[in-house]
């Protein structure tokens, strides 16, 4: 069902890059994430993992301004339409940004926890979240693994959306988050 709505309203320049840089590394890092763990022990491997803890950081460092951008600036307006679809999209929204969190946080526990400190981009070493400890190492990593999954689903939900909104619903509100001038 097309709706007449058509927004001109777009998210600040600042919120629109946050989103972009946030979602290249996002899907990154997953994808770097589900290949590394694979490899067979290698430098390669090492180099991997050492990537994609420095892309958990940024995404974490990331997160941290967009959420304090996201509570100083007021977004767009909701886009009309029924109750059901806002608040999915609110739920989903919601999730993603606790994700953003939790998934370089339980990363960043469970390299702590397995005894390899993250050192950021090879030059700045960061503390500790969790004092080495093999067993609880073991319980924290298929929470990471599971979090990045849940974490996957959500962002093809929001793509779905977004893609929705576009080509079926021609509403305009992909153009609120499309790089550029409006």
């Amino acid at each position: 069902m097309a709706t007449s709505f058509k927004t001109t309203e777009r998210y600040t320049g600042t919120a629109i890059a946050l989103h972009w840089v946030l979602a290249l590394l996002i899907i990154g890092a997953f994808g770097m994430g589900l290949y590394m763990t694979d490899l067979p022990m290698s430098l390669q491997r090492v180099k991997l993992y050492n990537w994609h803890k420095w892309a958990g950081v940024c995404i974490l460092a990331l997160s941290v301004l967009r959420l304090l951008w996201r509570l100083t600036h007021r977004p767009p307006a909701d886009v009309p339409g029924p109750r059901w679809q806002q608040w999915a999209a609110h739920a989903v929204h919601h999730g993603l940004y606790a994700l953003f969190f939790a998934v370089p946080l339980a990363g960043w526990a469970y390299s702590s926890a397995a005894g390899f400190p993250i050192v950021l981009f090879g030059q700045i070493p960061l503390p500790d979240l969790v004092s080495p400890d093999k067993a609880l190492a073991e319980l924290i990593k298929p929470w990471h693994e599971r979090l990045a999954w849940l974490m996957a689903l959500l962002v093809l939900a929001h793509i779905g959306a977004a893609l929705k909104h576009h080509f079926i619903d021609r509403d305009g509100l992909l153009h609120r988050m499309r790089p550029g001038r409006g």
